[in-house]
């Protein structure tokens, strides 16, 4: 047969008591830090939010409308000085084609070398007007640099940007076309 042992329960010791309502305390204290240190990395966080849709998304969207344009205009015959590339499907009058001329500078368009998409990226009628809603501006050059050959550079621009980078995105584009090809 086992002994029972018949001694007093314990009592916690006069020290434990003390230390008794510090748990919760402590755990305070330890919030308090961790929410001074994530207010400290909040910053950052924003900074990286803002630089992917600026340079994640919009440039690439940037880059696709300009290839849109450049296929476009790749399709002309290099003679071609009539086509209106400013709506799609294409239309033989009314506009440029492959002539020389426009701009590359998206803060100086040239009419009938530009045109103006929605946040889509629909064309929005211009009709030698600036469509006050349009999101992304498109303005391309042609030029020859040499006899027989056109270089055609699209660039594209974002009406505005996410946060305060003071960048607004876009793309360049630019390829050569030459002739009888």
């Amino acid at each position: 047969m086992s002994a029972v042992s018949l001694a007093p329960p314990t009592l916690p010791s006069p020290r434990a008591s003390r230390e008794a309502g510090l748990s919760l305390l402590e755990v305070v204290v330890a919030l308090g830090i961790m929410l001074v240190l994530a207010l400290g990395v909040l910053p950052l966080g924003v900074i990286a939010i803002s630089t992917t849709e600026n340079q994640g998304h919009l440039v690439a969207r940037a880059t696709e409308y300009s290839q849109d344009k450049m296929e476009q205009l790749l399709a002309l015959a290099y003679m071609d000085a009539t086509t209106d590339t400013r709506v799609f499907p294409s239309v033989n009058i009314g506009g440029t084609g492959l002539a020389v001329g426009g701009s590359s500078d998206p803060g100086a368009p040239v009419d009938g070398y530009a045109d103006y998409l929605d946040a889509t990226g629909n064309i929005l009628p211009s009709a030698g007007t600036i469509p006050a809603n349009w999101y992304y501006k498109r303005v391309w050059q042609i030029s020859s640099p040499f006899a027989n050959m056109k270089q055609i550079t699209v660039t594209t621009i974002v009406a505005r940007g996410i946060g305060r980078s003071g960048r607004t995105p876009q793309a360049t584009i630019s390829a050569l076309k030459t002739y009888p090809f």
